[in-house]
């Protein structure tokens, strides 16, 4: 832990000390189609959060902006992907707190370090989560589902976007702090986990809200609570976690990198891009209703969140006990 921290405060030394001036490769670039690697199947909150983006940034830019999914393996895949890509800033990870925090907080064995191996680009949105169940069961509150758990230990499962993920630790912390125990049952991405749960096969989750409320809106699955420090504004009657569990908190967010030794004219005219699409606002007219978020900030305010979380996590972690299921 004290190493990731030292390599990550390192970094924002580094960025923070680097010339952020025009030169000829920043004012050239991009000359070609930009990738967006995606750490989530379609359908997901980091898959319509990053296609809305792209949308937008490659009408500023005037060129292409692909989309490529690649989920699974709590995001190893994607992150292999862009490892094996030139540092030159034409494709980019838009990742989520598990591939650029948790990860190697998590497994034993990484096959990369996000201090090391990325370049912070922004911090480009949040999102509240959303506890949801299915409607077979008789839950309709987090006492209730409290209750529940611990009359019969070990037989509700719960579904999450991966090993590792905010989900599956946000379950953990929730299980942790109620005293329950619950099953883990790890998918690729939140779409397909959200398809089990749907189908009854999966018995409760905590989810994005933009994946989360619709359903829970139709009737599909119940929603019972918002598990962030704050009321959702889309769901403004669902109450918090933490009015049942005081202190819980757990909320989402997404943010692009590119590999590490990407020119720093190439970010600063990344980061300039990004934050110019975000703060547009018919961007946020989309982004909005879906529990978006929007951020936009610097790589040193990146690289200082990923800090943050890291040390947050970490403690989650080691309190939990939480292992790869």
């Amino acid at each position: 832990m004290g190493t990731w921290r030292t390599a990550a405060l390192s970094l924002i030394a580094v960025l923070v000390a680097l010339p952020a001036g025009e030169t000829g490769a920043q004012s050239s670039f991009p000359s070609r189609p930009l990738k967006f690697i995606v750490t989530s199947p379609p359908g997901g909150a980091n898959d319509i959060l990053n296609r809305l983006v792209a949308a937008k940034l490659q009408g500023n830019i005037g060129q292409p902006v692909l989309i490529e999914n690649q989920g699974g393996a709590s995001g190893f895949v994607a992150v292999e992907a862009l490892l094996r890509s030139p540092a030159d800033g034409y494709t980019l990870l838009t990742g989520t707190e598990a591939t650029l925090v948790t990860n190697p907080l998590f497994f034993p064995k990484m096959p990369y370090l996000p201090s090391r191996d990325f370049a912070p680009v922004t911090l480009t949105a949040a999102i509240n989560h959303v506890l949801l169940v299915h409607p077979s069961l008789p839950i309709n509150s987090v006492g209730e589902l409290i209750g529940y758990a611990r009359a019969n230990p070990g037989k509700l499962n719960y579904a999450s976007s991966g090993n590792g993920s905010a989900f599956h630790l946000g379950m953990e912390l929730l299980k942790r702090m109620a005293g329950v125990e619950m099953v883990h049952v790890p998918f690729k991405g939140s779409a397909p986990s959200m398809n089990a749960v749907l189908a009854g096969d999966v018995q409760l989750m905590l989810v994005g809200t933009p994946t989360g409320l619709p359903p829970a809106k139709s009737g599909k699955l119940r929603a019972l609570a918002i598990a962030g420090a704050t009321r959702s504004a889309l769901a403004p009657e669902l109450p918090l976690i933490a009015d049942t569990l005081p202190g819980y908190e757990v909320s989402g967010w997404f943010a692009a990198v590119a590999p590490a030794g990407t020119p720093a004219p190439i970010i600063s005219r990344l980061n300039a891009e990004f934050v110019r699409a975000l703060k547009s606002p018919d961007l946020q007219e989309k982004l909005t209703p879906h529990g978006f978020e929007i951020v936009g900030n610097s790589p040193e305010q990146l690289a200082g969140q990923m800090v943050r979380q890291s040390e947050k996590w970490a403690r989650v972690i080691k309190e939990s006990g939480a292992k790869p299921d």
